[in-house]
């Protein structure tokens, strides 16, 4: 863990070091190359080498779907029932605020002009596995997509060694509306959704979080396929003056670095005596949780604690750092908020814990993470939407239009086009 203070010698190196613009390192990008060609060539074929190599599982060509009898005999307790339910609920109720709506106006030569939006025919949706079923991240995409009116929706989620998808996760995308489960996760999966095989038809857009490898295969394929963002390993960020409980802050900060892996963990305060203060609730929460092992690793290697010397600073750090999910605890809050720009989500107070917006609040938790929150949004219902302008003139339009389309095909050497409007009136 990364602990410093302003006064410390490297912090001012350190802090620079968070304004993040990372790119892809050349073993990841080369192999997710490499996968990309292969499922591009081969196919099915590449889809069942890439199982056996990576997940050690066995899986024949025909073998690559959650079957519909596998669907149908899912069972789960009541309380995942309740709890699934629960959440999307609050997603559809989110999501449907959130869609774009028709409209049309008349510009001020007379034509009607506006957009449509309409829901893709068919997207993908990755949810990943490894260590834990991500049920959430289920709702959190597929739901979207339910909500926006998308009638194919494939879900892609590595199995088990013995080829099964983990039931609580199945029932999940069955119930968010999910068509189709291709059992197959990594960069392989967002190939086969982008390019297709012979079992796996191409979708229209790709969505959902994955690990660096998902990730490089997304900004690959993007323009071969639409993507939604580029969301990694999880991320959060605490900014927090001497209001902020010790004992929320540790357990948030562990939170996030449940998720292990690549995770980053980042807390900023103004008090020096919070730091304290949180290391110790640390301490003492970490020896009672079941994933320890995890989290102590992501505490050594990505976990920072920086005291700045004021607010102003610490909102500064957070705008460069652009984290997945910031949460904001400071009696100051009405001053800082507006000035936090690049979060994916925010979390306002001392109880707005983050697992509440991670597993049901309604607002997707598929967020940018490594600094592109500078550029990108989290996903939103209307990224479920393709959209399309609307144009309708009449003669009277046509006419009032006429010379400005004539001056502009003169200056572009475009005379058909200006031939082709005053064609219209003549």
């Amino acid at each position: 863990m990364k602990i410093l203070g302003y006064r410390d010698a490297d912090y001012d190196s350190f802090v620079k070091r968070l304004n993040r613009r990372a790119l892809p390192t050349h073993d990841v990008r080369d192999l997710v190359s490499e996968i990309i060609a292969e499922v591009a060539g081969q196919g099915d074929k590449a889809l069942a080498a890439y199982a056996k190599r990576f997940d050690n599982v066995l899986l024949k060509e025909k073998q690559l779907f959650v079957t519909a009898a596998e669907l149908a005999a899912v069972k789960v307790a009541p309380a995942t029932r309740k709890a699934v339910a629960a959440t999307l609920k609050n997603i559809t109720a989110f999501a449907k605020r959130g869609l774009r709506k028709d409209w049309s106006m008349l510009n001020a030569e007379g034509a009607r002009v506006g957009e449509r939006f309409q829901p893709f025919d068919r997207v993908g949706v990755y949810v990943p596995g490894g260590k834990a079923p991500l049920v959430s991240t289920a709702l959190m995409t597929a739901g979207f997509a339910r909500a926006a009116g998308v009638p194919e929706i494939l879900a892609a989620t590595p199995c088990g060694p013995d080829g099964a998808v983990n039931p609580e996760l199945l029932y999940a995308l069955k119930a968010a509306g999910v068509t189709e489960v291709l059992k197959i996760g990594g960069a392989q999966a967002i190939a086969a959704m982008a390019l297709g095989t012979r079992s796996v038809r191409p979708v229209d857009r790709i969505f959902g979080p994955g690990n660096r490898f998902v990730v490089e295969a997304k900004r690959q394929l993007f323009g071969a396929v639409s993507i939604d963002l580029l969301p990694g390993p999880s991320e959060i960020l605490i900014l927090a003056d001497k209001t902020g409980d010790p004992e929320f802050i540790a357990a948030d900060l562990l939170a996030q670095a449940e998720h292990g892996g690549d995770s980053v963990i980042g807390f900023i305060t103004d008090s020096k005596a919070l730091v304290g203060k949180v290391l110790k609730a640390i301490d003492r929460q970490l020896e009672t949780l079941s994933r320890a092992r995890y989290i102590r690793e992501v505490l050594k290697q990505a976990t920072f604690m920086l005291q700045v010397r004021g607010m102003a600073e610490g909102v500064a750090i957070a705008n460069a750092f652009a984290a997945e999910h910031v949460s904001l605890i400071t009696a100051g809050e009405k001053r800082w908020l507006p000035q936090l720009r690049t979060a994916g989500a925010i979390y306002l107070g001392n109880d707005s814990p983050v697992a509440v917006g991670d597993f049901l609040a309604g607002p997707s938790h598929t967020l940018p993470t490594g600094g592109s929150g500078r550029s990108f949004s989290g996903l939103r219902a209307d990224q479920f939407q393709r959209r399309t302008s609307i144009v309708k003139l009449d003669k009277k339009a046509v006419r009032k239009s006429l010379a400005t389309v004539l001056e502009f095909a003169r200056i572009e050497g475009l005379d058909a086009h200006g031939r082709s409007t005053a064609i219209r009136v003549e």
